[in-house]
């Protein structure tokens, strides 16, 4: 009997035509899918109760249904909730690439991405000033205290060969880890308590060398400073409750630190649905793949026989007191953000002005921020996200106590808990 596709299974069926079509087939492809014209209207959607684990059965189309485009306004716009604050800020002029010549990261606007930093944590915090909205997030900092960042670099190659990495693929961009790092020493951080990191992925020549600060630390698994796993921190591993999942050790750049700030990169992903806040920390352990039934993937992906709804090994690793009690502040880089899969090249988003998506997302409750960003990306592609499991993590991680679970519309009626803010500058 033939099975239908779901949306999930066709979007990972293209992820895998890639390596026959090339990248530039690839990018061919996104473009005329995010050129469509966009539907009649956009309204808030009723998130229906995920009631099994069943696939769909929707039948995949080549193009994606886009959304029309709503006008950002100055002020928020929708009604705030009396939970965590998710601040979205928006500005047309934080980039400037065409989508077709040379790299996208060379058309970031410096001055905007620290003017949305900065207007972000003061809208987050409630702080009148940058430095005072810093010592908020920061509280009872001294020298010798540090920060890490944990920044997103899932496409730049593994291996020395990521040093040098220069293609169009989207990963994290230093802008915006220079304009925190400049709101943080106005209140009197020091560059060297500062630790850029991802544990498995290479930082490549073309972050590091932008970075506007000389005395901060980058850490990886080749360029930089070696990341290294030799703590005898009692919390220093993540323990699976999965009998398959074998412990996986965190990076002593981590463990070390004293405050974490999270800066994920709001993308949709082939086998998980997205890739946002949580999933973010898979670069923070030793390794995601292992052996046999000894990988991560697996039981995070829907449409794999070893998912379960109610299990997620995200949930646990944000579990872990050096990510769950560290973390002072995430930050969702939306400012190219990717659509369709997590290792393409950025295209245009129907639902922003058919331009770059040009967000930053503020937050301290990583639940609430990844419901939004999942709330944004579901927005463009016209789908609901519990239709494809894609939002189980979330749930188990507010049962878990990690924060706030709810869907809404980003774009109109808002949220009735979290309190959403959407702000163009």
């Amino acid at each position: 009997m033939n099975t239908p596709l779901s949306r999930r299974k066709w979007l990972k069926m293209m992820a895998g035509l890639a390596g026959g079509v090339g990248l530039v087939g690839v990018q061919r492809i996104l473009t005329t899918a995010a050129t469509k014209a966009p539907t009649a209207s956009l309204t808030p959607r009723a998130y229906l109760p995920l009631v099994s684990n069943a696939r769909p059965t929707a039948t995949p189309t080549a193009t994606r249904t886009r959304t029309p485009t709503p006008t950002p306004t100055r002020t928020p716009t929708v009604p705030a909730g009396s939970g965590p604050k998710v601040i979205h800020l928006h500005s047309t002029s934080a980039t400037s690439w065409d989508f077709s010549s040379g790299w996208y990261g060379d058309h970031v606007s410096q001055s905007k991405v620290t003017e949305m930093i900065d207007r972000g944590v003061k809208e987050l915090t409630g702080q009148p000033t940058v430095a005072a909205a810093w010592g908020a997030l920061l509280p009872g900092y001294l020298a010798g205290k540090g920060i890490a960042i944990k920044v997103n670099f899932n496409n730049s190659h593994t291996g020395s060969d990521g040093c040098n990495d220069s293609d169009n693929i989207i990963d994290a961009l230093i802008e915006p880890v220079n304009a925190l790092i400049g709101g943080m020493k106005l209140n009197g951080v020091r560059e060297q308590d500062i630790w850029i990191y991802d544990a498995l992925r290479a930082i490549p020549a073309r972050f590091r060398t932008r970075c506007a600060y000389a005395g901060v630390h980058f850490v990886d698994s080749a360029c930089a400073e070696s990341v290294t796993f030799e703590s005898t921190d009692p919390n220093a591993a993540v323990t699976f409750a999965h009998a398959n999942l074998n412990p996986r050790r965190l990076a002593d750049v981590l463990i070390n630190a004293t405050y974490l700030i999270n800066l994920p990169i709001i993308k949709e992903h082939g086998i998980s649905g997205v890739t946002l806040g949580f999933k973010n920390h898979f670069g923070s352990i030793q390794y995601v793949m292992g052996s046999g039934t000894d990988n991560l993937h697996d039981y995070i992906e829907p449409g794999n026989a070893a998912y379960s709804a109610n299990y997620s090994p995200t949930v646990e690793i944000n579990q872990n007191p050096h990510i769950r009690n560290k973390t002072v502040l995430i930050v969702g880089d939306g400012l190219y953000g990717a659509l369709i899969n997590t290792n393409v090249v950025p295209t245009r988003w129907q639902s922003l002005g058919n331009a770059a998506c040009n967000s930053l997302f503020f937050a301290r409750d990583p639940v609430a921020l990844d419901c939004v960003m999942m709330d944004l990306l579901y927005a463009e592609s016209n789908q609901q996200p519990g239709a494809d499991h894609v939002d189980d993590y979330l749930k188990l991680a507010a049962t878990a106590g990690l924060g706030v679970f709810e869907h809404g519309d980003p774009w109109g009626s808002g949220y009735t808990t979290i309190n959403y803010a959407r702000i163009s500058l």
